[in-house]
């Protein structure tokens, strides 16, 4: 049972947007001490490498496979695979397969202002 407060949100409810052009990212919740966003990257495509000051971060696939390179040192992430992220590390996720990969972004605190190219 929900209260009037409470909503149910996916993929069609959840605010959306896209990002490095083709990417996109749906913002399931979005506080300054938790964010979860899913994100869907096509082939071929990354994000900037960076760090956040702050934020942990998980990384968690559920469709796909999502390439992760944290400090130097690649991951290959499958679905129901999970990746931690430290404050201050280095990363960069990308798509290097042929089909689209879908994963959760988890940070907390949310991640929001916190991040810082290298």
């Amino acid at each position: 049972m929900t209260s009037a407060s409470q909503t149910v949100l996916n993929r069609q409810s959840a605010p959306h947007y896209t990002w490095g052009e083709v990417c996109e990212g749906w913002r399931l919740m979005g506080t300054l001490g938790l964010s979860v966003i899913e994100e869907r990257m096509p082939p071929n495509a990354e994000e900037v490498r960076h760090f956040h000051q702050e934020a942990h971060q998980l990384f968690y696939v559920i469709e796909g496979e999502l390439s992760m390179e944290v400090e130097g040192e690649m991951h290959r992430l499958t679905p129901n695979d999970a990746l931690p992220v430290l404050p201050q590390q280095a990363h960069q996720a990308r798509n290097d397969s042929q089909s689209d990969v879908r994963f959760l972004v988890i940070s907390a605190p949310g991640a929001d202002g916190d991040r810082v190219p290298t």
